[in-house]
């Protein structure tokens, strides 16, 4: 096992994919509690399609992909709270109007990128290619996410369990929300580089659904999704590198894996209560 590790660290492209993989381990699942709990959990989806516009039109206006991705992001961020609170009631109808007209301006621009294989790259990622830069701007991104979600918890609390509540207990609900969804937007188009557009929803989502099945407060619900997240991104770097696997695909299914476990343990002990 010892050699393993230390064949598989000697690789700095593994080291920088597992540190890389670690951070968004942790911060994509905190901003996923957020999302789900609000009810929310296509915005991931929403924005990460969003992104795939903007990384077409980098290419085609010959910038940096993950500047393009990152502006579309932050612009369908601001447009999906924007309609949300225009449609108060309706924040499923916002991210269904964003994803339509990402898929849409992805579809179109797409035709005309001059390097169809670096746009393609950005659907499933590709973290084991993470360059030295790249890992700086996960890491600082990893960071602020940290960092945001200590500094206002008791904010997203509230906001995430009542907005008029928040209101009442004097939180200034539409600049948190703004905060927040604009982290989520920088969020998803640093990991869309990283695990890919198509992986980068389902890792916001399934380790908190892990932590639906087994937490039973608002902290033990960070505590195990972030745990979920790291887990799964090792166990998945782990698998890409011995088996040749993608590890965008690799860690959402060890996610996925984890949540039938849970499951399926959390119904096994029900059983035997009943027989105690």
């Amino acid at each position: 096992m010892l050699a393993y590790l230390a064949d598989m660290f000697s690789h700095g492209f593994m080291t920088r994919a597992f540190i890389a993989g670690i951070v968004l381990g942790v911060a994509v699942p905190l901003v996923g509690v957020v999302v789900v709990l609000k009810r929310l959990s296509m915005v991931g989806d929403a924005l990460s399609h969003a992104s795939l516009a903007g990384v077409a039109a980098g290419l085609i206006g010959g910038i940096n992909p993950v500047a393009g991705a990152t502006v579309a992001c932050m612009t369908s961020a601001l447009a999906i709270e924007g309609i949300r609170r225009r449609f108060e009631g309706h924040a499923d109808l916002a991210i269904a109007v964003v994803m339509a007209a990402g898929v849409g301006l992805a579809g179109v621009l797409s035709g005309f990128t001059p390097n169809s294989s670096t746009f393609s790259s950005f659907l499933f990622g590709s973290i084991v290619t993470v360059s030295n830069d790249e890992l700086v701007s996960v890491v600082v991104l990893g960071a602020a996410v940290v960092a945001l979600c200590a500094a206002f918890r008791r904010e997203l609390f509230w906001v995430t369990i009542d907005e008029r509540a928040a209101r009442l207990a004097g939180v200034r609900v539409t600049a948190v929300n703004l905060l927040f969804i604009l982290m989520t937007a920088a969020t998803v188009s640093i990991a869309s580089r990283t695990v890919g557009t198509l992986i980068v929803s389902s890792m916001m989502t399934v380790p908190v659904a892990c932590a639906l099945v087994v937490a039973r407060s608002w902290r033990q619900t960070m505590a195990v999704s972030c745990s979920v997240g790291v887990t799964s991104a090792a166990i998945g770097l782990a698998m890409s590198y011995s088996l040749g696997f993608k590890p965008g695909g690799a860690i959402v299914l060890t996610e996925v894996a984890i949540l039938l476990a849970l499951i399926a343990v959390k119904a096994l002990a029900k059983r035997l209560a009943c027989f105690r």
